[in-house]
């Protein structure tokens, strides 16, 4: 981090610090949060599980939130409120949507940085503002006092209003631009996509994704969409699914149990955090590999395969059954 970095970010805390101390309630509900979520993942999943349930992929096959009916849409921060509240049980409030450290906050979401729509009974209580953008992989939540001069004045019929974008500042984040867990096929490349939904049948779909989509982290939603059938589970696993399948090309697919972590980190390639897969292609390590990362399995070295390395049966994962 280049030095102007650490002064800008120390000013921002700095800035923060003030905030919370002229508002007690907001340091209260801030260390709250902070002390169930220190890192944000709890968060971001939530938020990740929200969008892929409005686009309901295993039914509709859909990855885009550009996608979804307007009804739809606008369902999103009810369903982001309820989720947040299940992951965290958070109590209910009597006038608010959540109490949190006793206190009384509200949760606004909005898929549009800024576009929280304050209700006027949210007026002098602490607002909980989330944003997340599936296109960005970007997500955002902060606190706010709700008091009239840093609301827009609103002409809709339910008087809802917004933050004016020069009191943003006032806002004290408990997370600002967090990456968000990547939606695999929105992001992948267009031809890979149109040939991962070409075939009609669900499991040639799940291995065409694994093929393509490589040392990257794919969700579980991710092969829910493409499979499209209640047993997509069964479309990844050996005997039949996508690990049988690809062996022959030398690929394994690397779940979340901590055997299969290990792997992963010993061929230095992301390592799948709960409900994630990472595929990558293997060859048997030789000479022309030193150097390069390396893992034993099936009592044999093996390395991540460049594109010049032929094709060659891979290994088999380590088991994940328990002994018996």
């Amino acid at each position: 981090m280049l030095p102007f970095e650490e002064d800008l970010k120390a000013a921002a805390r700095i800035a923060r610090q003030g905030l919370d101390e002229n508002d007690p309630e907001l340091s209260a509900v801030r260390d709250r949060v902070l002390a169930i979520d220190p890192t944000g993942k709890r968060f971001a999943s939530v938020l990740r599980d929200t969008i892929d349930q409005l686009l309901h992929g295993e039914v509709t096959g859909r990855y885009d939130w550009k996608t979804l009916f307007k009804t739809e849409k606008t369902h999103a921060g009810t369903l982001v409120e309820i989720n947040l509240q299940r992951e965290f049980t958070f109590d209910d409030g009597r006038t608010m949507d959540y109490q949190i450290a006793g206190i009384e906050v509200d949760c606004k979401y909005s898929q549009q940085f800024g576009g929280w729509m304050i209700p006027p009974e949210a007026m002098g209580h602490l607002c909980l503002v989330v944003w997340a953008d599936d296109y960005r992989s970007l997500w955002s939540a902060g606190l706010v006092r709700i008091r009239p001069e840093i609301l827009n004045q609103g002409n809709n019929r339910d008087l809802k209003l917004t933050i004016k974008a020069e009191h943003r500042s006032k806002i004290s984040w408990l997370w600002k631009d967090e990456p968000l867990p990547r939606n695999v096929l929105l992001h992948m490349d267009p031809a890979d996509r149109t040939a991962v939904f070409a075939s009609d049948s669900g499991q040639q779909r799940v291995n065409e994704l694994f093929r393509r989509v490589q040392q990257q982290r794919i969700g579980r939603n991710a092969v829910r969409t493409v499979a499209q059938q209640k047993d997509y589970m069964k479309r990844v696993r050996g005997n039949g699914g996508s690990r049988s399948a690809l062996r022959s090309e030398g690929i394994v697919i690397i779940g979340d149990y901590e055997k299969h972590r290990r792997v992963a980190q010993e061929l230095n390639v992301p390592v799948p955090e709960k409900g994630e897969f990472v595929s990558v292609r293997v060859v048997r390590a030789t000479a022309r590999h030193a150097g390069a990362p390396q893992v034993v399995l099936d009592h044999q070295l093996w390395a991540v395969a460049e594109d010049t390395d032929p094709r060659e049966t891979g290994p088999e994962l380590p088991s994940t059954r328990a002994a018996s």
